[in-house]
């Protein structure tokens, strides 16, 4: 039997909305309304302040914290969520974190408090760097070393996971809407098949900004978050694979036990923010094609492949033929992106992950790149260079690729593929940076590979060097 009505977990109790409830309102808008929980405040409605964290809370007993302003009502079907609402002592007045961020001097006006406490409670169980955990937040009032003093001597509550509804079929609809949660691959494939022009939707960290900035109401919407085969994540002997649904934040904390994909690890670490990674998904941003996307450049360089399925079959294409223009791919009507494979970087490869923006964390690259280079000897025998952010689409660098094989890796190669680069890439001015600028943040890159690779301990980076 398919759920007909939207029923989540709300600060340990049961919720089950009324039919006809539009299930693309945001989870703030309807927190702030209909709930009346107004402890949840609305900031940028975009993802960036984190004024609207709230909690998922597991089954497993992990909590993840995401931001209400970009998370559908019908996303959150069959899930546990947290506000601040939610969090009380055992005495049943403040939870102790309220009570250290108010002891520390760590609120003044108090709008940023009640996200920053949801940040903190998830840290507690969580861990982590701080820096990171906090990275979503933003402070405008008594700055962040008091916020930092709390973080440091947070303990975890030891609350009980919840208990969560076996995942099942969903279809809610509203006036002028149907939002479908199948809870299988094969269903999923039907459905597209019955609706090729409904929203593909799973984290929504892009979608959501359709909702929530630009007030779309979509008329078809199939939610990929229920389908067990999208969530699969794989690590073997030659490649991982990661299904189209696999957030961010599982996908790092696999990369971070992987040597080869250190550098993956440290730029996906800088994707966003912890609420972004608790919901995006690589599949997503391939999905949508994004010119920029921090991971793309990435799955370039390592020559990854996506894999797509519909009711005719399946099929399997590299990233870059996968990827055909400014928001444009290679997706037909009736398909979806089932996983995407990333090859294990060759011993003794050289693979390096950039991202240049106006802020280390919570920002969107201006330039973003990802190079694999591999040595013969002294001489190069292949060289991948990938960039985002230079073009209409993530794409790799042909003419700087050709610059750089047999010959020595040092300064003089990679000068010849840095204005052999020019002829590769086409920037566009917009209020990230002009033209001009992009194609020297780029060229730098590459000349700053051979550091990379002759001093390989040198601290290139503002985040590289120790307070």
């Amino acid at each position: 039997m398919n759920a007909s009505s939207i029923a989540f977990v709300l600060n340990g109790r049961p919720v089950s909305l009324p039919p006809g409830t539009s299930p693309t309102t945001s989870l703030l808008d309807w927190l702030r309304g209909p709930a009346a929980l107004p402890g949840t405040k609305e900031g940028c409605a975009e993802g960036d302040c984190g004024a609207c964290t709230v909690v998922l809370e597991d089954a497993d007993g992990g909590r993840t914290p995401i931001n209400a302003c970009l998370a559908l009502l019908g996303q959150m079907h069959g899930c546990a969520i947290r506000t601040v609402e939610g969090l009380r002592g055992a005495d049943g007045g403040p939870h102790p974190i309220q009570r250290a961020m108010a002891e520390s001097d760590g609120t003044q006006c108090g709008f940023c408090t009640p996200g920053i406490v949801l940040t903190a409670w998830a840290f507690a169980r969580q861990g982590g760097e701080v820096h990171e955990a906090l990275a979503g937040n933003l402070c405008r009032c008594t700055g962040y070393r008091p916020i930092l003093e709390v973080f440091s001597q947070l303990a975890d509550d030891g609350a009980a996971a919840p208990e969560l509804p076996a995942p099942e079929a969903a279809r809610f609809e509203a006036p002028g809407q149907v939002f479908h949660r199948p809870a299988a691959l094969e269903e999923l494939l039907a459905l597209r098949a019955a609706h090729p022009k409904a929203w593909l939707l799973a984290g929504g960290t892009d979608l959501g900004l359709r909702v929530s900035d630009h007030r779309e109401r979509p008329a078809e919407v199939i939610c990929l978050l229920g389908v067990p085969e999208l969530h699969a994540l794989r690590a073997g002997p030659e490649a991982i694979e990661a299904g189209a649904a696999v957030a961010y934040a599982r996908l790092l904390a696999l990369f971070r036990q992987e040597p080869g994909f250190a550098p993956f690890a440290a730029l996906l670490a800088r994707l966003g923010s912890r609420q972004i990674r608790g919901l995006g998904t690589l599949g997503g941003n391939l999905g949508t094609a994004s010119p920029i996307g921090d991971a793309l450049p990435p799955l370039l360089a390592l020559g990854a492949q996506v894999t797509l399925a519909s009711v005719r079959g399946s099929r399997v294409l590299p990233v870059k033929d996968f990827l055909r223009g400014y928001r444009a791919n290679d997706l037909a009507p009736d398909e979806v992106v089932v996983s995407v494979t990333l090859p294990r970087p060759a011993p003794g490869d050289l693979f390096v992950c950039e991202k240049v923006s106006k802020r280390h964390d919570q920002d969107i690259a201006t330039v973003g790149a990802a190079f694999r280079l591999r040595l013969e000897g002294e001489r190069v025998a292949e060289a991948v260079l990938a960039f985002g952010g230079v073009g209409p689409m993530a794409a790799r660098a042909p003419r700087a690729e050709a610059a750089l094989l047999g010959r020595r890796l040092d300064a003089a190669a990679l000068a010849a593929a840095a204005e052999a680069l020019a002829e590769d890439i086409a920037p566009q001015s917009d209020w990230r940076g002009s033209a001009a600028y992009r194609l020297m943040v780029a060229q730098g890159l590459l000349r700053r590979l051979h550091l990379r690779a002759a001093q390989p301990d040198l601290a290139l980076d503002v985040a590289d060097y120790a307070p």
